[in-house]
């Protein structure tokens, strides 16, 4: 019996779907919410979407069809697994609004005198260092460049505090999940 990854049921058969960007092993019942990703079983016949190359290398021993397969698709290594947007989005830091204030005292500028250095509004600004808006791809650039500051998530989470139930080591999203009414 295997856990599921959203709610913690015990499932005989786990489905992996992906969910919020993230590809979880999950019951049928929370496969409703994302998208099933279906096992791509290797075969033989070759489908509208195959290349020559790549089938001529499934029939042979492998070691000529790695090299040909490698180059020829970039986005689907072998895995069945989709990209998407997410994949290469990258996270801005928690505490952005702190950085963009401490960066902009330490500069000696003024919020007025940061947006017009930018070309931007002062009550984005304020907004910015208030947190009451996230910044977009352009402001952020944009910001980093001026102020010389890195507004990207760059530490990995910290498992340690993370404790989990289970008997497998995994982690379900009641593991991490805060409630409030408690």
């Amino acid at each position: 019996m295997v856990q599921c990854e959203m709610c913690g049921k015990e499932t005989q058969s786990p489905n992996k779907a992906k969910i919020e960007g993230a590809v979880l092993e999950v019951c049928d019942e929370c496969t409703d919410f994302g998208t099933e990703i279906k096992e791509q079983k290797s075969s033989s016949t070759t489908t509208k979407y195959s290349t020559g190359s790549s089938s001529s290398g499934a029939s042979s021993s492998g070691t000529t069809g790695s090299s040909t397969t490698g180059s020829a698709s970039s986005g689907s290594s072998g895995g069945g697994r989709r990209r998407d947007m997410f994949d290469d989005m990258d996270e801005i830091a928690e505490d952005f609004d702190e950085q963009i204030r401490n960066a902009r005292e330490s500069a000696g500028l003024s919020q007025e005198e940061l947006a017009n250095n930018l070309n931007e509004k002062a009550s984005l600004i304020r907004k910015l260092e208030r947190g009451d808006t996230l910044p977009t791809d352009r402001m952020q650039k944009k910001l980093e460049r001026k102020l010389s500051i890195d507004l990207t998530a760059g530490g990995s989470v910290d498992e340690s505090e993370w404790s989990s139930d289970a008997s497998t080591g995994s982690y379900t999203l009641g593991d991490v999940v805060e409630r409030k009414d408690s």
